[in-house]
């Protein structure tokens, strides 16, 4: 009887405490009180997100923890200083980057780490893969190559300096400088000077381009300042799958064939949050690309956005999908250009430039089809097919010795289907200048454009151009 009573009692425990937990339970997921006592249901949990079309792989944040959890480790952190980098701007630490290359790549997420308050000093290398996933190249101190063409050694090529080869889900990263030395070789006799007379002179003029990635997929590069490159900054051939985010790079105004990012035969690529001012063009855009998207980004003073040269020596340019926006230019010698050779063939297709400011820009809005870097340029018939082009919300200031919209299409291939809207040029000081050019130019003005562009001619050309598989992609 006793034990009779006693299964009871526990019994009737348990069916208390559990219809007290399963109400608080229900209460604490289902119900929030307000200040008033009023209840509310909550929403439920939202859906994973799902996209149609990801966009590609890219490496998550490159620093590692700096309070890590319980198991964590720094063995995959290579410092150059531990295989015998000096960093004191003076030695040569080629050697000890290679090798902490080479233990990196061969582990996940392996680091090669060149460390704060370094200065490093290394000659033309090609970091190469494959390499195993989630390698980072971090760089917190400073980064250079010998000084000048005089101290550079014979047997290196003297085209290239770092090159990252073959590889797959890398990021080059880091609060450190790539410092490129570049005023021995902005000073070869060969190169274009814009002294007060122009000259230049014959001989040997090859000079490295400071960073190039070739033939790499899912690229990263963040936070580094790059300046005084010898040549282009920063190069991508042969990529899929770049991401450059809070970048600056820079160099004199003068400094000759300083392009800052230089894409070429490269598709998916975002350009983000920069600042690039430098001698020539701060992001230049080559054949074979696709699906590029600028946004946040600075120019100034440089050479502008450029899409080409494309087409030289009768060649095939294939470009597309190519975005601008949200972009300030400022004290440049062209905003938005595109510029190809005649005699070439393919096409230029689907350029969106939306949200931008100008600032004292001379030709802010140029297609130019005669390209051209001599007197000796023969006419021809042939020509890069130009076609869906929009100009959206382009506003600012111009330099007043050229007119700030200049549409130069071929004689024989028109550039077609330009779309003008919000376009508000006024100028930098002086009088307005309110003679845009065009020639051979299709499109449709939305809105009224300042200048008035009344060249610009409606509809698509009177003799509709025969099918001609020289324009196809």
């Amino acid at each position: 009887m006793r034990s009779l009573s006693g299964i009871l009692v526990i019994y009737i425990i348990s069916t208390v405490l559990f219809g007290h937990f399963t109400y608080v339970t229900q209460g604490r997921y289902h119900y929030h009180k307000s200040r008033h006592g009023r209840t509310h249901p909550l929403p439920p949990p939202p859906p994973p997100l799902e996209t149609a079309n990801p966009p590609d792989q890219v490496p998550s944040d490159p620093y590692p923890d700096p309070n890590p959890a319980p198991g964590d480790s720094d063995s995959c952190v290579f410092d150059v200083t531990s295989f015998g980098a000096v960093g004191d701007g003076s030695c040569d630490d080629t050697a000890a980057f290679q090798n902490a290359w080479k233990a990196a790549c061969a582990v996940e997420s392996g680091v090669v780490l060149a460390p704060e308050g370094g200065v490093f000093k290394i000659t033309s290398t090609i970091f190469s893969g494959p390499c195993k996933p989630g390698l980072v190249f971090q760089l917190d101190g400073v980064l250079m190559p010998p000084d000048g063409p005089e101290e550079w050694p014979e047997k290196d090529n003297k085209n290239q300096w770092l090159v990252f080869y073959r590889l797959d889900g890398v990021t080059f990263s880091g609060k450190g400088t790539v410092e490129g030395n570049g005023q021995k070789w902005w000073d070869l006799p060969c190169k274009p000077h814009r002294g007060p007379d122009g000259s230049s002179s014959s001989g040997p003029c090859e000079s490295p381009t400071m960073i190039r990635f070739f033939m790499s997929n899912n690229i990263e590069v963040k936070g580094l300042r790059i300046q005084n490159s010898p040549q282009f900054h920063m190069k991508f051939d042969g990529c899929q799958g770049v991401l450059i985010n809070e970048i600056q790079i820079s160099s004199p105004k003068l400094s000759p064939n300083t392009d800052g990012i230089h894409l070429g035969n490269t598709r998916s690529v975002g350009i983000y949050n920069s600042v690039v001012s430098n001698g020539d063009d701060c992001i230049s855009i080559g054949t074979g690309c696709s699906d590029v998207d600028i946004q946040g980004v600075t120019c100034g003073p440089s050479h502008g956005i450029s899409i080409g040269s494309l087409g030289v020596h009768n060649s095939q340019a294939c470009v597309s999908n190519i975005t601008v926006r949200n972009t300030v230019i400022r004290d440049s010698d062209n905003g938005l250009r595109v510029k190809t050779w005649q005699g070439g063939t393919g096409s230029v297709s689907n350029l969106l430039f939306e949200n931008i400011q100008m600032e004292n820009v001379l030709n802010c809005i140029i297609v130019d089809q005669y390209y051209c870097q001599s007197k000796d340029c023969r006419n021809e018939t042939s020509a890069v097919k130009v076609f869906d082009v929009e100009y959206r919300n382009i506003k600012g200031t111009y330099d007043v010795r050229s007119p700030p919209i200049h549409f130069a299409c071929s004689d024989t291939v028109a550039c077609t289907n330009i779309t003008m809207s919000e376009v508000e040029l006024l100028p930098e000081e002086g009088e307005l200048v309110d003679d845009p050019f065009c020639w051979n130019a299709y499109g449709t003005q939305e809105t009224l454009t300042i200048p008035p562009i009344d060249c610009l001619l409606g509809g698509s050309p009177v003799v509709e151009e025969v099918y001609d598989s020289n324009y196809i992609c």
